[in-house]
């Protein structure tokens, strides 16, 4: 007899929003993760009393109420709003793009004089149907911005060059025609004050957990304690690669401490021309308005997944979408499965996409007991 009702692989926020869903259902839970910590690419430490984001920036913003209201029963957010800077050899850039931005680049005060120099850059281009990442962003922000701000972080992040990828990664970039430097338009965004371990800790307080622990190197002996598995993981792993490799980029991040009260002014300032190798450095303490004496600094470098074996971004072109929705196929064959998360849905979410999207998992299958 299985001693629990779901075995979720991963600790990550998905697989601990639904073991807390499941918990409010009377449902038991074993949760395993291969890390030593639970949490996933939101997990923090607390160095010299700054929180710091180990696995890259993490900044909460949603339009749904309640979504926000959802996270505020777990922690405590402050009014941190992102505004991220670009640095492009020394210039610096509002972000996301607005008239700051046009005024710094071209020297003009008014939304009119923007518009028509980007209109003009567009009509320039010749493009009317965007083939690639190249066409779609010079359609967004003409050539001038797309040469500084946008071409040589993007090929450092992608690794390969802006023409070879698909035009849907730069559609999630803003463009303003106003003052307004908040990048989000989400009308709820902050960070929790503490850090976001509280949240993990609280969605998993009623679930066991075990750590260190490999799903894939003993998968009989993990299905075999729970009547369900929910999978969190990377897909094309679960089914060993059987049909070919899903590919990702990944980073690394390489952390300093500095014995100074403040290194660069923000948060997360954006390094966007192709010489500087890495795509930009965060500054720790600026999330929470920290006073400390030090400051810590992550220089965040893209990679190959293979470098890391961290999978954090998909690439999401046609090829690859075509062989995740195979493997999802395979899946579906297999009744006791659950698949959730950015890994096994082949997707980029932010956290709040990530909650929404096990929310819907969980009242789907609760709904029916």
């Amino acid at each position: 007899m299985a001693k629990y009702d779901f075995l979720i692989v991963g600790a990550g926020l998905f697989g601990s929003v639904f073991a807390y869903e499941a918990a409010c259902a009377k449902k038991t839970c074993l949760v395993i993760d291969r890390r030593n910590a639970v949490g996933g690419n939101i997990r923090g430490e607390t160095w010299d009393g700054i929180n710091i984001h180990l696995y890259g920036a993490h900044i909460f913003h949603t339009k749904d109420a309640e979504l926000w209201d959802y996270v505020n029963r777990f922690a405590r957010f402050n009014h941190y709003v992102n505004s991220p800077i670009a640095n492009y050899k020394g210039e610096i850039y509002n972000l996301p793009f607005n008239m700051n931005t046009f005024s710094r680049m071209w020297n003009v005060s008014t939304p009119s004089e923007a518009r028509r120099i980007i209109q003009q850059q567009q009509q320039a281009s010749g493009t009317e149907v965007p083939k690639n990442l190249e066409q779609q962003a010079i359609r967004l922000v003409g050539h001038d911005v797309y040469e500084k701000l946008i071409k040589g972080y993007t090929e450092k992040q992608w690794g390969r060059p802006c023409t070879e990828l698909p035009p849907s990664i730069i559609k999630r970039l803003p463009v303003r025609y106003t003052y307004d430097n908040n990048y989000f338009n989400d009308p709820y965004q902050g960070i929790p004050l503490g850090g976001y371990n509280q949240i993990i800790d609280a969605l998993l307080e009623k679930a066991d957990v075990e750590l260190g622990s490999d799903y894939h190197h003993n998968r009989d002996f993990w299905n075999k304690k729970a009547s369900k598995v929910l999978y969190t993981g990377a897909l094309d792993a679960l089914f060993d690669y059987s049909l070919g490799k899903l590919q990702y980029r990944s980073i690394r991040l390489e952390n300093r401490r500095l014995q100074t009260d403040n290194f660069q002014g923000v948060a997360v300032m954006n390094y966007t021309d192709r010489e500087t190798p890495y795509t930009r450095i965060i500054e720790h303490k600026h999330f929470e308005f920290g006073t400390q004496d030090v400051t810590w600094i992550s220089y965040e470098y893209p990679c190959s997944y293979e470098e890391t074996e961290e999978p954090y971004y998909p690439i999401g072109d046609e090829a690859n979408v075509v062989l995740h929705q195979k493997y999802v196929q395979i899946a579906k064959q297999h009744e006791n499965l659950l698949l959730g998360g950015r890994l096994a849905e082949y997707a980029y979410y932010d956290m709040d996409k990530t909650i929404a999207s096990a929310l819907k998992l969980a009242r789907s299958v609760f709904e029916k007991h």
